[in-house]
């Protein structure tokens, strides 16, 4: 693995608060726009312009890549955002009920994401690695990091505890209670040369991210005869954190309808398939669960709730089932939300929508009671060995998998070509 040091854009120090944002991709347009109020320096105004113009805009209207670029030129010119004078690495925490994650904060290479030494677990939509190929076009600009994970490394970690010694660019606590925190590493080269021991990183979030950088790069390749691999256009942002430190939070399920089922008729056919318990909690009695996660107790274990109660569901492991198949979410996919629910591609399929552990239950719960969703599944999480596990064998984990919190900060580190 190469990393590189980069000349970042960055905000101001009086300003980081302010300037960081949610990842674009975690927020609909109402939610970022709420976040945006009387904001005006947030970078929700680059990486969410639509917020900016009239509400019956598109999201991939050609106005919003145009006030994207006019908002981040402007926060340029107005000093908010300024460029370092030198390329650097950094270092990111996150502290998040009193869990810390430290990252390096480097420049990854286009052609290590295509020998797959940057590995996947999962497969990207094409319409939105459209929107992202395009916005970082418009603004020669990655306005975002690719979160990666990798096999700890006790040199590098060595190496990160002697910047983290050191005084910070920034250090504040965002509106969620998430402290962030960012170091400029002095001694880059021998992190750096530190890092080229690391075999392989592997995508925890941010595919799109990734799959887009790696399409404009080849855009801009193919533009310049005089190409030798180094310019800027090959690299792009992210934030590497070693496997131990990470922490997954459930991604849950909701259904629009009940595939044209009856409550009983669809309760049913689930039991046929699960050990289903009534009246249950979303946590099974006597269940410790960390604040927030509402997370069933492991492994072969979610919970369903549908008309106006839940139901534990439990089932029995298919011992010849392969890494992907053995996952709690395929599972339910395979068993219910296919031959049940009919819906065969979850990536594409409207009736179902994906939502974020991090909103716990009663999201879920509200969202049956007001009519939204037909029924909803609280998943248990999956874990980083089985990420890399699946990774490692080449193989895509099913949509929405993972939920990583806590989740980076766009606008504090960016990265121009």
């Amino acid at each position: 693995m190469r990393i590189n040091p980069f000349p970042a854009w960055r905000p101001a120090a009086e300003a980081a608060a302010q300037v960081a944002s949610v990842p674009y991709d975690v927020v609909d347009r109402a939610e970022a726009a709420a976040l945006a109020s009387n904001q005006p320096l947030s970078f929700l105004h680059v990486t969410r312009s639509e917020i900016d113009l009239p509400e019956a805009t598109t999201p991939y209207d050609d106005a919003v890549y145009a006030a994207a670029h006019a908002n981040f030129t402007a926060l340029q010119k107005r000093g908010t955002l300024i460029r370092e004078s030198a390329p650097a690495l950094y270092i990111y925490r996150q502290v998040r009920e009193g869990h810390a994650q430290r990252g390096i904060v480097a420049a990854c290479h286009v052609d290590d994401y295509a020998a797959d030494r940057i590995k996947k677990h999962e497969k990207t939509r094409p319409d939105k690695e459209d929107d992202r190929c395009r916005h970082i076009l418009e603004l020669r600009a990655h306005t975002g990091l690719v979160f990666l994970t990798y096999r700890d490394k006790s040199q590098v970690d060595a190496l990160v505890q002697v910047t983290e010694a050191q005084a910070p660019l920034y250090d504040f606590t965002a509106a969620d209670g998430v402290r962030h925190t960012v170091w400029r590493v002095s001694e880059s080269p021998g992190l750096a040369k530190a890092f080229e021991g690391v075999p392989c990183v592997y995508i925890a979030d941010g595919h799109h991210r990734a799959a887009a950088a790696f399409r404009v790069a080849e855009r801009m390749r193919a533009a310049n005869p005089r190409h030798t691999g180094q310019e800027d256009y090959n690299w792009f942002p992210a934030v590497l954190f070693p496997a131990s430190q990470l922490k997954i939070l459930p991604y849950n399920r909701c259904v629009r309808d009940l595939n044209g089922l009856t409550e009983a008729a669809f309760l049913k056919a689930v039991r046929r398939q699960f050990t289903l318990t009534a009246n249950a909690g979303p946590v099974p009695t006597g269940t410790a669960v960390p604040t927030g996660t509402a997370a069933p107790p492991g492994k072969m274990h979610a919970a369903m709730f549908l008309g106006r109660r839940w139901f534990a569901m439990s089932w029995t492991p298919d011992p010849k089932a392969n890494p992907v198949a053995a996952l709690d979410v395929s599972v339910l996919q395979n068993n219910l939300l296919a031959p049940i629910l009919g819906i065969a591609d979850p990536r594409t399929d409207k009736r179902i929508e994906f939502i974020g552990g991090i909103r716990g239950t009663p999201e879920l719960e509200q969202r049956v009671k007001t009519g939204r969703s037909a029924a909803a599944f609280s998943m248990a999480p999956a874990t980083v060995d089985q990420l890399m596990t699946i990774a490692d064998a080449g193989q895509c984990m099913p949509p929405k998998s993972t939920w990583f919190e806590p989740k980076l900060r766009d606008g504090l580190l960016v990265h121009t070509f």
